[in-house]
């Protein structure tokens, strides 16, 4: 029998949950302090290009109401809508798992 009460195993949990959340930030944050001069480009700015090739004349249906003071910073916020969408979908399948467990 385990000596170990819910309350202590729910702090270790605690612990190792903030300490594994630092660390996916601290990756997601320490490359654009690592590479001062490198360019992230993406697909958009690939498509624009081609598109200018292909025709160019051609102008936009409209406009961003916000754009990103740098291509860094558009690369961030599109990462940090992946891993909030990735742990939205995390969650909901641990919790329905939980919830098929429980039962």
């Amino acid at each position: 029998m385990s000596t170990i009460t819910k309350g202590h195993c729910s702090k270790n949990r605690l612990v190792i949950n903030l300490l594994l959340l630092a660390v996916v930030v601290a990756l997601s944050v320490l490359p654009l302090f690592m590479t001062h001069d490198a360019e992230f480009g993406g697909a958009d700015g690939q498509a624009e290009e081609a598109i200018a090739e292909i025709n160019a004349g051609y102008q936009p249906w409209f406009q961003p109401l916000w754009e990103p003071p740098s291509g860094e910073i558009e690369s961030l916020l599109f990462a940090l809508q992946a891993a909030v969408g990735a742990g939205f979908i995390g969650y909901y399948f641990g919790f329905r798992q939980g919830k098929r467990s429980g039962k």
